[in-house]
């Protein structure tokens, strides 16, 4: 194995409607979408939502997929051009259904980042260096 990420998929009891949100709020192109799986166009890494019900038969049946799921388990970070392009970005994302968390701020480490949740309440940033 190499020590290279070339999937991330998101976990989900309601696939139309995480699917949704990543289509039309954020912009992501549907390349797959299949019942219990979706998948978006994405550079560098493939971005996929799979239900937790398909998750659990592909691993025969393992139970952890049949928990209700709770807490943050994971960030996805998106970069943008500028400071003002995250100012611009939070404002219409919000706009168009995501959850403000955290308006946009200078860090302490010199980017400007602002936190919103999806549907299902993970939590993601977006930033400028």
């Amino acid at each position: 194995m190499r020590a290279h990420i070339t999937v991330i998929t998101i976990l989900s009891n309601d696939v139309t409607r995480l699917t949704k949100f990543y289509r039309d709020t954020l912009g992501f192109k549907t390349i797959v979408d299949t019942e219990g799986y979706v998948e978006f166009d994405s550079s560098g890494v493939r971005f996929s939502i799979c239900s937790r019900a398909l998750m659990s038969v592909n691993t025969n049946g393992h139970p952890s997929f049949k928990e209700e799921f709770r807490g943050q388990a994971f960030e996805l970070s998106f970069p943008c051009d500028s400071h003002q392009d995250v100012i611009n970005t939070y404002n219409d994302i919000i706009t168009k259904g995501a959850t403000p968390i955290k308006e946009p701020t200078i860090m302490p480490w010199g980017h400007t980042t602002a936190f919103f949740a999806d549907p299902e309440g993970n939590i993601h940033s977006i930033f400028a260096e």
